[in-house]
């Protein structure tokens, strides 16, 4: 629970607060807080700013669905910028309709989330010579044998204590795992939520 008194307000009493996504690290938006959505965020778990063009409470998703469940609120180091790290729900941050406001921002895991994405656009859109899209086809059983030979070469690579090869079996068996994933209908965001239960 955060002190209010401790927070150094600026003169129209807000302070800005940038949001991340609790589980990818992705910068999703900047909004800015007073005491009063603080309470709010204290006491309801999910986001809520001072919108300075309505000039009101603007409670996130009221309207729209698209809720952010907090995970932790953090000051920084001046005590005058607030980081929230959020459940991000519904369709994504942005009033655009896009996940994030700041378009593709990156992010240190966002490269699992692209090649994710072009799996999935492999299988709607398929192309010719695609490998994503001859796994795909073949269905589960060759996907679960192709992870089972990268988790085989894995081990092999770490046993031979070569860095270079095991970096690149570890992202062979990613990938494969991916296609996995999206054969059986996860996401980056289910494993990242399981993960975090275990930390």
């Amino acid at each position: 629970m955060l002190n209010a008194d401790i927070i150094k307000w600026g003169e129209n009493g807000l302070i800005p607060a940038v949001v991340q996504d609790f589980y990818t690290g992705r910068v999703l938006m900047l909004a800015y807080v007073n005491k009063e959505s603080l309470g709010f965020m204290q006491e309801k778990g999910e986001t809520c700013f001072w919108s300075r063009s309505r000039n009101e409470l603007w409670h996130k998703g009221a309207t729209s669905g698209d809720i952010q469940k907090i995970k932790t609120m953090t000051l920084d180091c001046d005590s005058d910028t607030l980081l929230i790290q959020v459940e991000q729900l519904g369709g994504g941050a942005c009033h655009t309709g896009d996940y994030t406001c700041f378009g593709d921002e990156g992010g240190e895991f966002n490269i699992l989330q692209h090649n994710f994405e072009t799996i999935k656009d492999r299988a709607a859109n398929p192309k010719e010579n695609s490998y994503t899209n001859y796994l795909l086809n073949n269905g589960i059983d060759k996907i679960c044998k192709k992870v089972g030979e990268e988790s085989a070469e894995t081990i092999i690579a770490a046993k031979n204590k070569n860095q270079q090869e095991l970096t690149a079996e570890i992202a062979d068996l990613t990938y494969h795992l991916l296609v996995l994933m999206h054969e059986c209908k996860l996401s980056p965001r289910d494993i990242a939520s399981e993960l975090s239960k275990r930390l």
